[in-house]
């Protein structure tokens, strides 16, 4: 029996159907899937009660986090800042600005059984949530007047997620403009793999005309393309003397303590999600992506990490590493790399069951285009075999 509504006018008449209310749950689960954003979907939950009711079932997962501070900026008169000072910071915080309105539907499905964050997230709104890779603290903290909350506390509302990306506003590492780096390293309990891209510069060859030699005394052997392998595919002793493979090391330990950090902060979200089953954790900036699918989401549940005595990140096992370089790198959309090099890192002990580094399909696959068109031109060059202990 349909219901009606009395008008002291027109008379009485059937009260209007809501057609959107005639959607069934799982059509409107996969809208809310494909939005992900958690800002949209804190919106999504004022909305309506079926709306509240049904966004805690979403799977798929986005955070983007608009500002990074560390614990040393935890006093009144800190500042927040737009990035953590590098990779060396204790514990990072990542903190949503002016969206606690949004997200106070968020706060509301923790229930009775966690009254503070509901409370905090119905204050006013010149309140901030703090959204942070949990490091071992799930807490508030004050700063400024402002609370800061985990992401763990905000991501707990989920009961059914699968899939996680976090964004975080910049890369760790500051690097000189013109300079590129970028790393992607798979973690389970421990790091299974890393791969790191860098050149001392990047230009379009279109709007420049290459030099005799490139930055940082970068020879190009009598003007050839090394990329299209005119070389022996040696490094040059200008690397060596010009301080080229003093800088390599340097982006190399930098990203992995970049990586080990991001690692060490997911162990609250990992352990409490066991229906995860990939999560990424990457920058806006596309300095960094740390990936883990469900078998080592799986692992680090069962096998605790180790963490470094020195800072709180995971302990980086002993690795075996292959590098490969060339002075001078066309790519066949214009772009050209000086002094590209490309380094791909296993664990020792994994190294004689793993496939080997060298796999051209595993490193490519590791980067956006064109730097995946690189990595697959830089290991067909000769191959530099180095190992690095445990830190």
């Amino acid at each position: 029996m349909s219901s009606v509504y009395s008008d002291p006018i027109h008379g009485t008449h059937p009260e209007p159907i809501d057609h959107f209310d005639r959607l069934p749950d799982s059509l409107l689960l996969l809208v809310f899937n494909m939005i992900g954003d958690v800002k949209a979907l804190g919106r999504c939950c004022v909305v309506s009660r079926r709306f509240h009711s049904l966004v805690p079932q979403v799977e798929n997962v986005v955070v983007r986090v608009d500002c990074v501070i560390s614990d040393d900026d935890c006093s009144p008169s800190s500042s927040v800042k737009s990035r953590a000072d590098g990779p060396f910071s204790t514990l990072f915080r990542l903190v949503f600005g002016g969206i606690v309105k949004p997200l106070q539907a968020l706060g509301q499905f923790l229930g009775p059984e966690r009254p503070s964050l509901n409370k905090t997230l119905n204050t006013s709104s010149s309140s901030s949530l703090s959204v942070g890779l949990g490091g071992g603290e799930d807490g508030e903290r004050d700063q400024g007047g402002v609370t800061h909350h985990s992401p763990t506390q905000v991501l707990r509302n989920f009961n059914e997620l699968r899939f996680l990306r976090i964004e975080l506003p910049g890369g760790e590492l500051g690097i000189d403009d013109g300079v590129l780096l970028k790393w992607r390293a798979d973690f389970g309990s421990t790091l299974d793999s890393c791969v790191i891209l860098g050149a001392a510069s990047v230009f379009n060859n279109v709007h420049f005309q290459v030099p005799d030699h490139g930055n940082n005394g970068f020879c190009i052997n009598n003007g050839s393309n090394v990329g299209n392998g005119d070389d022996n595919g040696s490094i040059p002793e200008s690397f060596y003397t010009s301080g080229g493979l003093k800088l390599r090391v340097v982006w190399t330990i930098s990203s992995l303590i970049a990586a080990s950090a991001r690692h060490y902060l997911l162990q609250s979200i990992i352990a409490e999600h066991k229906t995860l089953d990939s999560l990424v954790l990457t920058d806006a900036d596309g300095q960094g992506v740390l990936c883990m699918n469900g078998e080592q989401l799986q692992e680090l549940r069962v096998k605790p990490l180790s963490a470094s005595s020195a800072s709180k990140r995971t302990l980086v096992p002993a690795l075996n590493m292959r590098l490969w370089y060339a002075p001078h790198l066309d790519l066949p959309d214009g772009v050209v790399l000086q002094g590209a090099t490309l380094v791909a890192i296993r664990p020792s002990e994994q190294s004689a069951s793993k496939k080997e580094v060298s796999d051209a399909s595993w490193l490519s696959s590791a980067f956006e285009e064109p730097y995946g068109t690189a990595a697959k031109m830089l290991v067909k060059r000769r191959t530099y075999c180095l190992e690095m202990n445990s830190f």
